[in-house]
């Protein structure tokens, strides 16, 4: 964590009557990025109801975040770890993946850029047959290249610890191309529709993306709706096909009708004239 939002931390904190057991939460979780209602319940020796309303009581402090099954720090600088990233609403990612790649035909060619839902995207895809994929995500061609039909092309980069590629080797690399898909991850999604996330290098390269393919398809859990990254990728308003669990704010839901940009939310029961009018809209 970055001394600064260290400091303004302790400060809340010194400003806000909190129990000693909220005290211990906000040690841990600082300590661990994030830590489960489960695993807070076997610290502290609470029941995990008891854990539930503290979090809840520190979220509404500002204190914390809440995600699906505990919680995390908040920092518009400095994102959580990858391996927490991976286990944080991954069922969510799992749902959202599955109806994204049900989206994608055979015989496409796609970007898939960094991103623990984009991942999930990978996996629900090695069933398709004779696609063309373009990545900076090394986790992304694993994922993809035992699929003999599949041609999984890797960008170069400087090569970060989740094993996304990022620089501008990667841009020049991506701008190569001109694909029928791209699917892309974020960090955050602002109430005006802003897409944030927390490096400027991978989002240059994520902005390549979105000018070099024909259709975007944004996937993104209900967790990223008003987190707030510091870096700016673009307008929700920019994509075709916006992927996710839960419907979205309302202000955001008005910019998706305005835009013309295609809601999928899954498990939500689209009727099938809105769902057939999104589908035109990529065609």
């Amino acid at each position: 964590m970055d001394h600064g939002h260290e400091k303004s931390m302790k400060n809340r904190i010194s400003q806000t009557n909190l129990s000693p057991r909220h005290l211990e939460i906000l040690k841990s979780i600082k300590h661990d990025g994030f830590m489960s209602t489960e695993e807070l319940s076997r610290l502290l020796k609470v029941t995990v109801q008891t854990i539930r309303r503290d979090i809840n009581e520190l979220c509404e402090k500002h204190l914390l975040r809440r995600y699906h099954g505990g919680a995390g720090l908040i920092s518009s600088t400095e994102n959580v770890a990858y391996s927490t990233r991976q286990v944080l609403n991954h069922e969510a990612k799992i749902r959202i993946a599955e109806m994204a790649a049900d989206f994608i035909p055979n015989n496409a060619s796609l970007f898939i850029n960094i991103g623990t839902t984009t991942e999930e995207v990978a996996k629900a895809l090695r069933d398709h047959r004779k696609l063309r994929v373009i990545t900076n995500n090394l986790n992304v061609a694993g994922l993809l290249c035992g699929n003999a039909e599949f041609e999984v092309i890797v960008a170069g980069g400087v090569v970060r610890g989740d094993r996304g590629v990022i620089g501008e080797s990667t841009i020049d690399f991506v701008r190569q191309f001109k694909v029928d898909y791209g699917i892309i991850g974020i960090s955050g999604i602002d109430e005006d529709g802003t897409l944030l996330d927390f490096d400027y290098r991978e989002v240059r390269v994520a902005q390549s993306i979105i000018e070099n393919a024909r259709h975007v398809l944004l996937v993104a859990d209900h967790a990223k709706f008003g987190c707030n990254p510091m870096v700016r990728l673009g307008n929700i308003s920019e994509i075709d096909a916006f992927f996710t669990d839960r419907q979205p704010p309302a202000s955001v839901r008005e910019l998706l009708d305005k835009s013309g940009v295609a809601l999928y939310v899954c498990g939500a029961g689209i009727e099938e004239e809105a769902e057939a009018d999104s589908r035109r809209l990529l065609q």
